[in-house]
């Protein structure tokens, strides 16, 4: 296998997708499956593919992903994530499209904590007057 590939790790929620990007024909390999096999029919709308049409480089990689933790959209966001990045360490120019399309900011969104006394987050029982 050639080892002229660049390296990208993303995040989102709980999930952590290292991504390897290879010169090739635009297929994303994920966990040792087709990224539409893994997925299933939500291979995400695309969502994935967002930083390589932002670069204009659709087709010239193909992109081995192993991703660990979190759900599918959370997994999903981690691999975008890790795609831009490993873009952005392939060419250094393409900073400003990726960074006006927001794809290399780590979305800090997480779930929150539950706290005592209370049935979620910020749920409180049924106030009963009687």
């Amino acid at each position: 296998m050639s080892t002229n590939y660049v390296y990208g790790t993303g995040r989102r929620k709980t999930a952590v997708a290292r991504v390897r990007l290879l010169p090739g024909d635009g297929s994303i390999i994920v966990n040792g499956k087709p990224a539409a096999d893994y997925f299933g029919g939500v291979a995400r709308d695309g969502n994935m593919l967002l930083p390589f049409r932002v670069t204009e480089t659709e087709g010239r990689y193909s992109a081995s992903v192993l991703v660990a933790g979190g759900g599918v959209s959370g997994q999903v966001g981690a691999i975008r994530h890790g795609i831009a990045r490993a873009l952005l360490a392939a060419h250094p120019d393409a900073r400003r499209a990726l960074r006006e399309a927001g794809l290399l900011t780590r979305d800090p969104r997480a779930k929150e904590r539950k706290k005592y006394g209370l049935k979620r987050a910020r749920k409180a029982p049924q106030y009963t007057k009687r």
